[in-house]
This record gives C-alpha cells, sequence and structure tokens, in this order.
C-alpha cells in the first residue's frame, strides 16, 4: 500500500506493509504515546534504514521533548554509519540530527556526550572545541565533571598545545586538585616553567591531597629533581630559596636535596657556586648517610671538571702557562678534598654528637704531626664536652691535652691544664681521682718527687665538712678525699720517696676513713715487715680481719698464718692455735681446705700428732663434698707414715660410709689392696664384697675385673663361685629396678579406663613375681646383714621352700652356667694343704675318686 501526504509526498514515500496496518491504527488512536512509538520502531528493526528513520522522524514531530526517541534516533543513526569514511555525506547528516535534538535536549549531557564523541572521531577540531565549550555553557556545574574528562582527553589526542593549555587552565578553576595531571601534560609538552610554578604552588598548599597518592615529600623531590635539571627552561621560580626551604622541612633527606641545588648551579654553568653548595652542605649535614651522598657527588664532580679540563688542555695545539697553571689547581683542589675525607667525616659525627669523647681523640689523630691543630682540637674539645653528657671518660682528654704539652717539654703548660682539669665538675670521683693520679706520674716523670708528694697531700685534704663519698648532690671535688685510687697512690709514692714514719701515718689514715681493701691491709702488713715491725705487721693484719668478713678476709688471714707461721714457727703454737682456731670459726666450706692443711702441717712440724690427726678429722668434714677424697688421702698417707698402716682403716671405713659412691669404690679398691698387701686376704674379700653392693656389672666392669683377678691370686673355686654369685645377685638388683621403673612409667602412660597390666595380663603377672622377688631378696639381704662389713652368704636362698612356678620367667642360671663353666677354664693357683687339716674328709675325697 502506497500513501501520499501533501508535502511530505514530496520528499519521502511512506511503504506500508500488511504487518504494518495493527501499529500504524495504534499509532492514530495515540499519536502522543512513546510506547507505541518504541514498539512499531521495535518492529521495524529489520527494515532498511531509511523506513526506520522516517518513523522515528514522524515520532519526534509528535513527540519533540521525549529524551528516549531522540536517543534511540541519535544512536540507530550513528550505527548505521559506524562503517563508513568518516568524509561521507552521512556524518553530516547525524550532526545535523544531534543540533536539531540540542535544541530541545540542551540539558541532557548524555546527548552533549554523544555529540562530543562523534565529533572527535571525525577529527573535526574547531567544531569539537566549541561543541564542548556549547556543552560546558548549556549544563549546570554539577554536571560539568562528565564533559571535562571528555575535553582533556580530546585536546591531548591532537598537537594544540596553546588550546590544551588555555583549557587546562579553565579547567584548573573548577578542579584544583587534579593539578597533577596538568603538571604532567605540562612536562610532555616541555612547558616546564609552568609546570614548576604549579608544582610549587601545590607544594606549598597545606590543604593539597594528591589524587595519585604521593606524599607532599615525594611531591617536593620532583619538584627538586624538575627544576634543578632545567635551569634554562624554569625561570619564573627562586631554586635556591625553594630547595633551602625544603632542607629546613626535610631533614631526613638532606643529602638528596643539597645535590639537587648543586646540580642546578652545575648545569646553570656556575661551578664555583655550585662548589660552595657542596662545602657548605658538607659543614652542615649530621648524618654519614647524607655526607656519603654529598660527598660522593662532589668527588665526581671534580673528577670530571678536572677530566674535561684535561681533555681541553690536551686538544689545543699550544696551551699556555696559564691553562697549566688552572690545571694544576684543579689537581690540588681534587686531592685536597680527597685527603679531608676521614676529618670531614669525624666533623660530622661530631655535629651529630659533639659530647663524644672517642670522636674528639680519633680528631686529634687525623691532625697528627700538626700542633697547632692538634691544640685547637684539645681545647675545642675541652670546652664543648659536658661532663654530665658526655659519651666515654671526658677526663682522657684533659690527660692527653696535658701529655702533649709534657711530651712537648712545656711542663708549665701542662701543670696548668691539670690544675683547670681539676676543677671541673666530674661525674665520677674516680675520674678526677685519676687526673691527679696522672698529674702526679707527669711530676715523677720529671723527677719532681716533692712536687708529686705535694698534689697528693693537696689531693687528700678533709673538706670543711664530712660528706659521704657516694653523695651525689655533693661534688667530686669535696667528696675526693676518700678516694682509694689517690691514697693508693699516695702510699706507693710515700714508700718510695718518704719516710717510715709518714707512709704508716698514711696507712692508717686509710684504715681510720674504712676505705681499705684487703690488698691494702696486705701491702700494709708487707711494708711494715721489709722494715723489720713484725708485730706492728701482725696487728695490721689483725684490723684488716676485723674490718672484712668471709670470703673477703680470706687472703689477709692466708697472708697472717704464713708469715706467722714463717716468723715464729713453733715458738707460739698455742698463739698460733688461737688464731687457727679464730680463722676456723665460721670459715666457708671452699676455703677451709688449704686453711687445715696449713694448721695440721703446723701441730706435724711443732705440735703433736694426735693433734694433727684431729685436725685431719676436721678437716673431713668442714670441707666441701669435691674436696673430701683429697683430704682423706692426705689424711690416709700422713696418718700411715706417722702411726703405721694399720691405723689407716678406721679412715678407710669413715671415707667408705661419707665419700659419695664414685669416689666410694675408688676408696674400697685401695682399702682392699692395703689389705691384700698386709696379707689379710678375707678382709679384702670382704672389702670387695661390701663394695660390690654399689657396683652395677653394666657399668662398673673394672671393679668385678678386679675382684676376679685377685680371687685368681688369692682364692679357689668356692670363693670364685661366691664372687659370680655375689655379681650375680647384685645384677638381678639392678634390673629389677629398672623393671620396677618401666612399669611405673608404663602404668603412668596408660589410659584412664585401665592400666597396661589390665591390657596385658602376662606382663602383670611378670612384673608381680619380680616384684616379691626383690621384696624377698630385700628381706634376706637384711636378715643376713652383719655389723661393720657387709658380706654376702653363699647359701641358696629359699632352699626347701616350694617355688612358684612362672611361665614367663626368664631363665638367668642357664646363662650364668655358661659364665661359670668358662670362668672354671681360668687357671686357679692352688696351694697344698696337709692332709691332717681335712681329717676324715680327705679319704672320703680320695673314694670318690677311685
Amino acid at each position: 500500500m502506497h500513501i501520499k501526504k501533501g508535502n511530505i509526498s514530496e520528499t519521502m514515500e511512506i511503504v506500508f506493509n500488511d504487518d504494518d496496518l495493527p501499529y500504524e491504527e495504534e499509532i492514530l488512536r495515540n499519536p502522543y504515546s512513546v510506547k507505541h512509538w518504541l514498539r512499531y520502531i521495535d518492529h521495524k528493526k529489520l527494515a532498511p534504514n531509511n523506513a526506520v528513520n522516517i518513523i522515528f522522524e514522524r515520532a519526534l514531530k509528535e513527540l519533540p521533548g521525549s529524551y528516549k526517541l531522540w536517543y534511540n534516533y541519535l544512536r540507530t543513526r550513528r550505527n548505521q554509519i559506524k562503517s563508513k569514511c568518516i568524509t561521507d555525506p552521512g556524518y553530516e547528516e547525524v550532526n545535523n540530527a544531534f543540533e536539531r535534538s540540542l535544541v530541545f535536549m540542551h540539558k541532557m549531557p548524555r546527548i552533549w556526550m554523544d555529540y562530543c564523541l562523534f565529533l572527535t572521531d571525525q577529527c573535526k577540531i574547531t567544531r569539537t572545541r566549541k561543541v564542548f565549550d556549547r556543552a560546558l555553557r548549556a549544563l549546570p556545574v554539577t554536571q560539568h565533571n562528565r564533559i571535562w574528562p571528555l575535553y582533556l582527553k580530546f585536546v591531548q589526542q591532537h598537537d594544540i598545545p596553546e588550546t590544551a593549555v588555555r583549557v587546562f587552565r579553565r579547567y584548573m578553576k573548577l578542579c584544583p586538585e587534579n593539578a597533577e595531571e596538568y603538571i604532567t601534560y605540562l612536562t610532555n609538552i616541555d612547558r616546564l616553567d609552568e609546570a614548576a610554578q604549579l608544582m610549587a604552588n601545590i607544594v606549598n598548599d597545606e590543604n593539597f591531597i594528591s589524587q595519585q597518592g604521593k606524599s607532599k615529600h615525594q611531591l617536593w623531590n620532583e619538584l627538586c629533581e624538575l627544576i634543578s635539571k632545567n635551569p634554562e627552561k624554569v625561570h619564573s621560580l627562586n631554586v635556591d630559596a625553594i630547595i633551602r626551604g625544603g632542607l629546613r622541612r626535610y631533614t631526613d633527606q638532606l643529602g638528596h636535596l643539597w645535590n639537587s641545588l648543586a646540580n642546578y648551579y652545575v648545569r646553570s654553568g656556575l661551578f664555583e657556586r655550585a662548589r660552595d653548595i657542596y662545602e657548605e652542605a658538607i659543614q652542615t649535614v649530621t648524618t654519614v648517610r647524607d655526607f656519603t651522598q654529598i660527598f660522593d657527588a662532589y668527588a665526581q664532580f671534580e673528577e670530571l671538571s678536572l677530566s674535561k679540563r684535561m681533555e681541553e688542555v690536551a686538544n689545543k695545539p699550544n696551551p699556555t702557562e696559564d691553562d697549566e697553571t688552572e690545571l694544576e689547581l684543579r689537581l690540588a683542589r681534587y686531592e685536597y678534598l680527597m685527603e679531608r675525607r676521614l676529618l670531614l667525616l669525624n666533623s660530622v659525627l661530631l655535629r651529630q654528637n659533639p659530647h663524644n669523647v672517642q670522636e674528639w681523640h680519633k680528631r686529634v689523630q687525623l691532625y697528627e704531626g700538626k700542633p697547632v691543630d692538634i691544640i685547637n682540637t684539645y681545647t675545642e674539645a675541652v670546652q664543648t664536652v659536658d661532663p654530665k653528657l658526655a659519651v666515654g671518660k671526658l677526663h682522657t682528654l684533659w690527660v692527653d691535652f696535658a701529655k702533649f704539652y709534657a711530651k712537648n717539654g712545656q711542663i708549665d703548660d701542662a701543670r696548668l691544664i691539670f690544675e683547670k682539669a681539676s676543677q671541673v665538675a666530674y661525674v665520677k670521683v674516680d675520674d678526677l681521682a685519676t687526673i691527679w693520679c696522672e698529674w702526679a706520674e707527669m711530676e715523677i716523670g720529671n723527677e719532681n718527687y716533692d712536687e708529686a708528694l705535694r698534689l697528693m697531700h693537696r689531693a687528700t685534704v678533709m673538706p670543711n665538712r664530712k660528706v659521704a663519698y657516694h653523695d651525689d648532690t655533693e661534688t667530686v671535688q669535696n667528696r675526693l678525699y676518700k678516694s682509694l685510687k689517690v691514697w693508693s697512690m699516695y702510699a706507693d709514692l710515700e714508700e718510695s720517696f718518704g719516710t717510715f714514719k709518714s707512709c704508716k701515718a698514711i696507712y692508717d689514715r686509710i684504715i681510720d676513713l674504712k676505705i681499705a681493701t684487703p690488698q691494702i691491709i696486705i701491702n700494709y702488713g708487707v711494708f711494715l715487715e721489709e722494715n723489720n715491725y713484725f708485730e706492728e705487721a701482725f696487728r695490721a693484719y689483725e684490723k684488716g680481719i676485723s674490718l672484712f668478713k668471709w670470703p673477703n678476709v680470706y687472703d689477709i688471714w692466708n697472708t697472717y698464718l704464713t708469715k706467722f707461721l714463717k716468723r715464729y714457727q713453733g715458738t707460739k703454737l698455742e698463739r698460733a692455735r688461737d688464731l687457727f682456731e679464730q680463722c676456723l670459726d665460721g670459715c666457708p666450706p671452699q676455703f677451709a681446705k688449704h686453711l687445715y692443711l696449713l694448721y695440721a702441717k703446723l701441730e706435724e712440724e711443732h705440735g703433736m700428732a694426735r693433734h694433727a690427726m684431729a685436725v685431719y678429722e676436721r678437716a673431713t668434714k668442714a670441707v666441701p663434698e669435691q674436696e673430701m677424697f683429697d683430704i682423706f688421702n692426705i689424711y690416709i698417707k700422713r696418718a700411715a707414715e706417722i702411726y703405721g698402716i694399720p691405723k689407716t682403716r678406721q679412715i678407710y671405713e669413715k671415707a667408705i660410709e661419707v665419700l659419695p659412691e664414685e669416689k666410694t669404690r675408688e676408696m674400697c679398691l685401695r682399702f682392699a689392696d692395703m689389705e691384700t698387701k698386709l696379707g689379710e686376704i678375707d678382709r679384702a674379700r670382704a672389702i670387695y664384697a661390701h663394695c660390690s653392693q654399689i657396683c652395677d656389672p653394666r657399668i662398673t666392669a673394672d671393679f668385678w675385673q678386679l675382684w676376679k683377678e685377685f680371687e685368681v691370686r688369692h682364692g679357689n673355686e668356692d670363693t670364685m663361685r661366691e664372687m659370680l654369685r655375689i655379681k650375680r645377685s647384685v645384677q638381678a638388683v639392678y634390673n629389677t629396678q629398672v623393671n620396677m621403673m618401666s612399669a611405673q612409667m608404663l602404668s603412668s602412660a596408660g589410659s584412664m579406663s585401665g592400666t597396661v597390666a589390665d591390657l596385658a595380663p602376662g606382663v602383670k603377672d611378670g612384673m608381680r613375681l619380680l616384684e616379691a622377688k626383690a621384696v624377698e631378696m630385700a628381706g634376706t639381704s637384711q636378715g643376713n646383714k652383719p655389723t661393720g662389713i657387709m658380706f654376702v652368704r653363699g647359701e641358696t636362698q629359699g632352699a626347701g621352700k616350694d617355688k612358684v612356678v612362672n611361665p614367663d620367667e626368664i631363665d638367668i642360671d642357664s646363662e650364668n652356667s655358661e659364665e661359670e663353666e668358662e670362668d672354671e677354664e681360668v687357671p686357679v693357683e692352688k696351694q697344698s694343704v696337709p692332709s691332717e687339716v681335712f681329717g676324715s674328709l680327705n679319704k672320703n675325697n680320695e673314694n670318690e675318686e677311685d
């Protein structure tokens, strides 16, 4: 069906199909319904482009204010020409459609955005820019954030820097927080001056927050790098002031910022100014890291400057004398810089902590061979270091300062330094005491002995009022009179250069002040002895003994007793005994051994043997357990020498009772060996039997081997069997103890509902039998225990009684029978015995042999 209507038939022809009639009828009934028009358009979506466009045009003519119709129409028109070249006339038709839509849709940002993007793809720069501007004018400012990203992207796509800059400036007025994007663009188009200005503004803006997550410090570093590397392009900023502001603000990046400032002047061609910056930086930084960064950059700059100048001079056909002079000057400057490195580093450490005494000493060493610099350094050091804040020993600076003058023969200057040093408010008295002692040693080195004594007298003069040595509220000068270091030095000087009376007065004064040590007391006694005042020396020792307690008094007692015995030997025996008794009263066990031996030696040489033995007896109880064995050995040896070997039996028996098991075994072996040498074979065998009760055959195999060898030499078959029986019984006892411990461990590890014995009846029965056997053996051994030395009887236990048969019992006899057979093979020495001894038994044995 073809329909022509008025003027429309002149430009377009509407063709209807039978399927279109229902939609047309709906439109005729509802011409202002967007839903019916969209339903009709959806029905015609597969129709030719022209037919669809006609329907859209008809709908928009009826509903020109419908955003939905305009949006779908423009999208459809864009899709229709998407595959065509941008020079196709269809693009212009779509542009006209957009323009017609904006008559009604000028407040819709989506339409403007689509139009701008469509024009951007057509590469129509001016027209696109004007449309963007129209969009910004038409839309409210709250919707500009949807247009600006497209606008900025558009101006950055094309090489139109002036236009882009003007657009960005407008954008900055609306969104100043996005300044970093503008700075990046300016940097890319090489407009660094404006970029630097903008970056300086955002760095100085306290409220600025980077959209890229950069900190203020990172922005500062970027600004410094930008302005320092491009001095020719950045003219609007005071670079020096900006970087120095950063130095005050970011103290943890001083090295980088100083290098940036120096690099700016280097790139500007101001080399002398760059050197000044490097020197200023080296003299101000306070960390080794910053110093290392700056010094390396400084050295590299001087090296490059020198090498470049050398190349220029080398390339000249006729270098002048000025060129050579300048070259030598630069070389000397570079060498001077490298020589100063350690000194400059030391300066950095001293700026970091000017109270570091050790660094001042290092600085003096760096000036070795330069006396003027050394004196200046010492002077600066002692004026700078605060005694209360000093790290190290401040007095060493004063001492080394004075020694430096003394070493160079300026004794008066050295005395002046010591005099000033003695007035410093040190933290510790010992520091001031060291000053006085060093002063006196300097005078002694220059043979001014009287002056040294006068100095010590000055140092030890009591103040106007008595003060405590450890009272920190008092000055060290007032507390110096109680310094043991000064008094010791004074006493040594008096011994060497003074009189006996003056030296004795010094020692007495030390004791009266109650600052003496055991060594001082000993030195006093030795001094008196050297001058033949023996009783005075002994009184001095007694004074020291009254001042100190154990263990500090041990050295005094030891020296006192040794000197007393050496002096009087046995002439004053009772007095010596009283001294020893006084010494041993309250003596700790760890110091008793030497004193008891000294006491016993006195009794042996000058007293009575009975008293000496009593002293040894006391010593065995007074010394620690680890020294008891040595005391018993000495006791036994001395008793054997004085009373004979039989007298030592009681000592052996006591030693066996009190010594620990390990030493008891050794003592038993020595006891048995002694009895064997005396011919007391039975006593020796009884000792072996007694000792066997503490000798597990698995651990102490040496003991059983010695007993076996003893029986081979002195026993017979019966005694050998008895030894083996004892060995088996001891081993059974130790095995029983091990099994009982294992059973306890298993039962403790069992579950709460049952025990190991319940789960394994065999184990349970075996353990009960072993326990019963252990109890039986223990009872038998206690019933047969003799008084004194223990001897194991050889009778078979339980003979004649009903034995409990245990199916799980281990047959020990079968294993031991093999040992018996092996033991029987050992050749045993036999001794012929007269037949009268056996009586009628001898006849029975002969009949059995027949």
